[in-house]
């Protein structure tokens, strides 16, 4: 719709709805009978929507017109070519000023009957709008207490208007008297009566501030090598109209111990005392209302400012101690905290169930924000939901805060991958990056986290090629013998192979378990050869045989997630390698083997003897230096954190990123490409990776 034009009928603008639920039990029924949907309700959850919306959208369009056209017959006068547009540019300018006048609140009754399990409405239903006395935001109030600590905390702030008019009048005073001192100092009748006021004031504030402190410790503070806090009074002559009460940090325990100001102490302990105080001060004016909200919510924005790791940790896990109602009153009160937090290490300790991840995502040249449940994805994925969780706790929890993720196959990769991405895809160091160490075995195991946060994900693993054995023949107990598991097809397909799959309870159809395989290590060039990486198999592209590997398209290699954002694998793919005046098309089994193979002129060299990766003896061409090194890896001995590190103490510019590595790195860039960063084109990019040290000879 042009705005300049008429407004059709049955034209609205957009509004925003806020549904809020709330789990009753029969004896706290009085409380929210204005909400229930009919005399006939049965149930435990009533529900309220709050929606903020135009109070006539014909109207606020008509009042943009109007305003429009008054802005532009006023500035016609003005001398043409400046640029200039008078106000409102848009509507999104009009309603900036004008939002309070042209919007409202409305309340709306929830039937919980209309909603699906996920609260979803159903079908085309309408909600009654909440009519009458009392109106919806008493009836919010009555029910809900809000407080908010904001992320901008200081425990001593300056007043913003000092010098203004609106100073407060003890500091003018206290400014007068400071002006004037000289005339009193030897007024030692008034400064005895400072000096016992203080001395009273200062055992009255241990006394009623003890149990805060106590409090305090719980969480950390003051800890084994940190000073005690004790709050004394602060009846300055010069500022004695103003009588404020000061945070010390003691120094010892006896009476005679020396005490510091607030302001020696360091930012993180300031807003730990400043949080716990404010919690506290809110439960406590929360708890002596005369007519208490049963609910209590506490909103605290990112409390990690300023706090070590392990304070964050000890903040978060004891923090709910805080607000437990310690009185007699009704259990339906009760106190509940949310925290907004970029903090790894806060999530490190609440595990997933208490997450709510807010996500941003682009459809067009709109921006929009879905919010992810972390307790449905727990519940729904009982199978690999606490290996997930226990792996995050270990490993990171930054995964939740990643513009993309790049899940990698152990440690060699993890240390050297950085480089390589200076290397390679430099625009990628101005991205948020999470890196995963989580092995073959394990990466697919990442699938259904990722696929619910909607995460741009690159899996870095190997080809893990195998020859495969019959378990019951030779080699069957040899050490170099792997055992991995193949998908079976579940429902129609599943017993085409003679096999009949289970029947679970009542007669349910379930899936068969995958099926054994055995195979021992070999070369990815050997016939017949399958791959043991369960990423492979059971992810990404879902393939058994090298053969099917090698011959993967990138559609198969890529998934698309929802909202467009998608997952590659990359795995050691064969390309032209020339040794002793030979060229063959050859990959490595593993990320040691195939860098050798991408830079065999140095890896062999005396000179990089330290990356362990000369082959003794005579490699007449590719395949033979392949097989030596993959014989030179397999070895016990070999030791994969010793290479990464070698390679780390050597000049970038002397050596090459494999070919499988470099692909997905610049295929990952493109997917997170920097907003001012300009699309080169396909040979402007093969020219840049060249001159990273990309590129191959």
């Amino acid at each position: 719709m042009n705005l300049a034009d008429p407004v059709p009928d049955g034209f609205s603008l957009p509004s925003i709805d806020l549904d809020l639920w709330f789990e009753v039990a029969a004896p706290d029924l009085y409380l929210v009978i204005p909400l229930l949907p009919s005399t006939a309700w049965e149930g435990t959850k009533v529900g309220i929507r709050v929606s903020l919306t135009a109070r006539s959208s014909v109207d606020v369009v008509r009042n943009y017109q109007e305003a429009k056209a008054r802005g532009a017959e006023q500035a016609a006068d003005l001398p043409s070519g400046s640029g200039y547009v008078p106000w409102p540019h848009s509507m999104a300018d009009f309603l900036q000023r004008e939002l309070h006048s042209e919007y409202e609140l409305r309340y709306y009754i929830l039937d919980r009957t209309q909603f699906d399990e996920s609260f979803h409405e159903l079908g085309d239903y309408v909600p009654d709008e909440l009519g009458g006395e009392p109106g919806g935001g008493t009836i919010l109030r009555s029910l809900v207490q809000i407080d908010n600590l904001g992320a901008q905390r200081h425990l001593a702030d300056p007043n913003p208007e000092a010098g203004g008019r609106s100073e407060d009048l003890s500091k003018r005073l206290s400014r007068f008297y400071k002006r004037n001192l000289n005339q009193r100092r030897d007024d030692h009748t008034a400064l005895k009566a400072l000096f016992e006021s203080e001395q009273a004031l200062n055992v009255h504030l241990d006394g009623v501030f003890k149990p805060m402190l106590d409090r305090l410790a719980k969480l950390g503070y003051p800890g084994i090598n940190n000073p005690k806090l004790k709050i004394m009074s602060a009846l300055d002559p010069a500022h004695v109209m103003s009588q404020d009460a000061r945070v010390h940090y003691q120094i010892g325990d006896d009476d005679v111990a020396a005490t510091l100001p607030d302001s020696y102490n360091g930012l993180g302990f300031k807003n730990l005392i400043y949080m716990v105080v404010e919690i506290l001060d809110a439960q406590a004016k929360w708890a002596a209302m005369e007519d208490r909200p049963p609910l209590h919510l506490i909103f605290v924005e990112e409390p990690e400012a300023h706090l070590h790791a392990q304070l964050q940790q000890v903040f978060i896990r004891n923090v709910l101690d805080l607000v437990k109602i310690e009185d007699d009153r009704d259990s339906i009160f009760s106190s509940q905290m949310v925290i907004t937090t970029h903090s790894p290490h806060i999530l490190y300790e609440r595990g997933f169930r208490p997450i709510r991840y807010f996500r941003r995502k682009k459809i067009g040249d709109e921006q929009l924000t879905e919010v992810l449940n972390l307790s449905a994805f727990y519940q729904n994925q009982s199978d690999d939901r606490d290996f997930l969780e226990r792996y995050l706790k270990l490993t990171h929890c930054d995964l939740f805060f990643s513009d993309a993720a790049i899940l990698v196959e152990g440690n060699v990769e993890r240390l050297l991958l950085p480089v390589m991405i200076r290397k390679v895809a430099k625009s990628l160091r101005s991205a948020c990056l999470c890196i995963l160490e989580v092995g073959g075995a394990f990466g697919h195991r990442f699938q259904a986290l990722i696929e619910f946060l909607g995460l741009t994900t690159l899996i870095i693993t190997d080809i893990d090629s195998v020859a495969l054995v019959d378990p019951e023949g030779d080699g069957a107990n040899d050490d170099e013998v792997e055992e991995f598991e193949v998908p079976t097809d579940s429902g129609e397909d599943a017993g085409m192979d003679g096999e009949i799959d289970g029947l679970g309870k009542a007669g349910e159809q379930v899936a068969p378990a995958p099926k054994k395989k055995y195979g021992k290590a070999c070369l990815p060039a050997e016939p017949g050869a399958a791959t043991s990486n369960q990423t492979l198999i059971k992810w990404l592209p879902g393939k058994l045989t090298v053969e099917e590997l090698r011959a993967a398209s990138d559609a198969e290699k890529t998934h698309e997630l929802k909202d467009g954002a998608k997952v590659r694998v990359a795995y050691q793919i064969e390309r032209a390698v020339t040794w002793q005046g030979s060229t063959e098309a050859l990959c490595g089994r593993t990320l040691e083997e195939d860098f050798g193979l991408e830079n065999p002129e140095w890896s062999q060299a005396v000179a990089s003897k330290q990356l362990g990766l000369i082959v003794k003896g005579e490699t007449a061409g590719p395949a033979a230096l392949a097989k030596g090194l993959h014989e030179k890896v397999s070895r016990k001995a070999f030791d994969k954190t010793k290479f990464a590190l070698a390679v780390l103490t050597e000049d970038e510019g002397s050596w090459h990123v494999p070919a499988y590595i470099r692909d997905g790195l610049v295929w990952l860039k493109d997917e997170v490409r920097i907003e001012l960063e300009p699309v080169l084109p396909v040979a402007a990019l093969i020219a840049e990776d060249s001159a990273l040290g990309g590129g191959r000879e």
